[in-house]
């Protein structure tokens, strides 16, 4: 009879969304499940993967495994789709994940677990006589159109496409041209096919994991669950996030520790997002406009709106530089700017915090629902016009941006929006929807069962994998 416990091998692509949600499904699998982790980090810059890796809280029981970093550069075309970049970093970590897999005993690893862009390691972990998860660090709604993308016949796609007609999947709110996602635009190219691909490589798996909870996204969570036989291996891990713990005394949480309670909105783009010149002084002036209390983190400009997604750590000392002449010293008594990073989780659950500006990815929806704090939603790319529109549109937790002419939002729908969500009855509203929403999701996050189905395969896989050694 076999009593070890089982081992999980985790492997996180580059980027803090893609890191901090693996992490913190680390932590849960050996805390509440009685799991052996190794967490492996796939880097292009280790610098830049240390400070991410310092951000995150807690990592002391984690064996974590850094990649050494991957220079892809030269194996890549001119100005590379940000999926085709990554998964080709993936695709070089494999000999050395390999290896490290190979030199682990007492015991070895049973099971791997991916996020999408580790879908490239599957083979080797079959090779290994290794259970294979997918893990979506987003929503039902995005994993179930995911799912059901392979068998969406092309004259579907082709319609949604060059008619703009919304993609129906069943059981889901049917998907807006305005907010799909960039490989349904031309249907047939490498972008596409490459989605494809992944999306048939996913209902392969042994289990597919999604970080949302069923009172968020009832009917979501139901499609993804009822797709076919894959239904019972679908398990709605969420919401993980990161635990707030104040152990650092960062110059903006003493500031925040002098406002009065809910007055203060927080602007940030995510560790990868960035604005253009122009838009950051549009953002500038309409926070002026506001004549509201904020706390902004800014970097650099850059035309492309992932434009750090793989250099967060530089910058620091010149993003303030962009700002419009004599900003900061005009709102020195009402705003705090921060260059490039800021403690997010701890300035979301400050109370002196009463709205979020985001670009919403999944980890700062959750991380902004599960403190109570109602959002101006500004999507910048992949899949956070779905949740934006979710957030706005279904939940009512959120105002969004509207696209304006040339693509650039004005400083007067900038200022209209943040004073929304801080004065008025609308922001009042949309506070203590989000604060319902908050309480199912502690309610979601304080069970212990949601993995014990997985728990029960990886033992007896791995008894079976002792028994035939």
């Amino acid at each position: 009879m076999v009593t070890t416990k089982p081992h999980a091998a985790l492997l996180a692509s580059p980027g803090m969304g893609h890191l901090i949600p693996m992490v913190e499904l680390g932590k849960r699998l050996l805390t509440h499940h009685g799991f052996h982790v190794t967490l492996f980090v796939v880097t292009t810059d280790s610098s830049t993967t240390t400070q991410l890796l310092h951000q995150t809280s807690n990592l002391n029981s984690l064996n974590i495994v850094q990649v050494p970093p991957i220079d892809v550069s030269h194996k890549l075309p001119p100005n590379p789709p940000l999926a085709t970049r990554i998964t080709l970093t993936m695709m070089e970590s494999i000999p050395f994940l390999r290896s490290s897999i190979l030199s682990m005993n007492n015991p070895p690893p049973s099971s791997l677990i991916v996020d999408m862009f580790g879908l490239v390691a599957f083979p080797m972990a079959r090779d290994l006589a290794m259970l294979t998860y997918v893990f979506f660090a987003t929503s039902a709604w995005f994993s179930a159109v995911t799912l059901y993308f392979p068998f969406m016949d092309k004259k579907t796609m082709e319609s949604h496409a060059q008619n703009h007609e919304p993609l129906l999947v069943p059981g889901c709110e049917p998907l807006r041209f305005e907010d799909t996602l960039e490989p349904f635009l031309f249907p047939g190219g490498d972008v596409y096919e490459g989605y494809l691909e992944a999306a048939k490589a996913i209902v392969t798996a042994d289990g597919i994991l999604i970080n949302t909870w069923q009172d968020l996204e009832p009917a979501a969570t139901k499609a993804v669950r009822e797709h076919g036989s894959l239904g019972r291996f679908v398990y709605p891990v969420g919401p993980l996030v990161r635990t707030v713990e104040r152990k650092q005394e960062h110059e903006v949480l003493r500031w925040l520790d002098r406002q009065p309670g809910e007055s203060v909105i927080y602007l940030s783009f995510g560790s990868g997002g960035t604005l253009s010149e122009e838009q950051m002084r549009e953002v500038a002036f309409g926070l002026e406009l506001s004549q509201q209390r904020f706390v902004w983190v800014v970097r650099p400009p850059n035309e492309d709106a992932s434009g750090s997604f793989f250099d967060v750590a530089s910058g620091g000392d010149v993003a303030v530089g962009y700002l419009p002449e004599g900003f900061v010293k005009r709102t020195e008594n009402v705003g705090f700017v921060v260059p490039m990073w800021a403690p997010q989780a701890e300035i979301l659950g400050h109370p002196a915090t009463g709205g979020f500006v985001t670009h919403c990815g999944w980890n700062s929806v959750l991380e902004s629902v599960l403190n109570g704090v109602p959002m101006v939603a500004w999507p910048l790319y992949a899949e956070q016009l779905m949740n934006a529109f979710m957030l706005s549109g279904e939940l009512g937790v959120a105002v969004r941006v509207a696209s304006e002419e040339g693509g650039v939002v004005r400083r007067e729908q900038v200022a209209e929006l943040v004073r929304r969500v801080m004065v008025g009855s609308e922001g009042g509203a949309m506070r203590k929807k989000v604060k319902e929403v908050k309480v199912s999701g502690e309610k979601a996050l304080s069970s212990r069962g949601w993995l014990c189905e997985m728990s029960k395969n990886c033992e007896l896989h791995l008894q079976a994998k002792v028994s035939a050694a």
